[in-house]
């Protein structure tokens, strides 16, 4: 029996959701390597894009990131929007909604969202919106799948362009304990 190496780590706003940075035009860019002292042969579950945060496994273990990706895992995001999100939004958010994918139109799966009357207690983003903007609001949102920038083409979708993405929960983990950069390791993950 192999023992495997698994961590959860909250990646913070600006990172790359990988360790290795192989593309000339992303030289200086900060890689998830660069928040601790990872075996080489450790790689990211799902991918979280420069400008999200939020919870990701690490794992040297492939089939396991098979099974995280495969479309019966729940992912939680919490999402800010610019405006204040309604009850129509997110039933059309729930129904799936048509974005762009790799220049086709996809329809998302149904999923749950939900309204959040209060701010989440999350640390403060590195580069808050100037108030000037107008007026922002919070939704939760849980999918089983994850195509290229979902959540935020999503939330265009209805209407309400995202300002902030955090996901908060996959599968029965969540950020629990950790701080952004941070990460601990675990015997396994709870998935189910």
């Amino acid at each position: 029996m192999t023992d495997y190496k698994h961590y959860k780590l909250w990646k913070p706003y600006g990172y790359l959701s990988q360790f290795v940075n192989n593309q000339n035009r992303r030289k200086n860019k900060k890689l998830l390597g660069d928040l601790g002292d990872f075996d080489s042969s450790i790689m990211p579950i799902g991918r979280l894009d420069e400008k999200s945060e939020g919870l990701i496994f690490l794992t040297d273990n492939g089939k396991l990131s098979q099974l995280v990706r495969g479309g019966k895992i729940e992912k939680e995001y919490t999402v800010k929007v610019d405006g204040i999100i309604d009850k129509q939004a997110i039933e059309l958010l729930k129904k799936g909604v048509n974005i762009q994918i790799h220049g086709k139109t996809y329809k998302t799966k149904p999923c749950k969202a939900m309204l959040m009357n209060d701010d989440p207690q999350l640390p403060t983003h590195q580069k808050p919106r100037a108030l000037k903007h107008g007026a922002t609001s919070w939704y939760r949102i849980i999918l089983t799948e994850g195509k290229f920038r979902q959540v935020r083409k999503m939330s265009a979708a209805v209407g309400f362009p995202c300002l902030r993405l955090i996901r908060t929960r996959i599968g029965e983990e969540t950020l629990d304990g950790l701080i952004p950069g941070g990460y601990e390791r675990v015997d396994s993950f709870k998935l189910h």
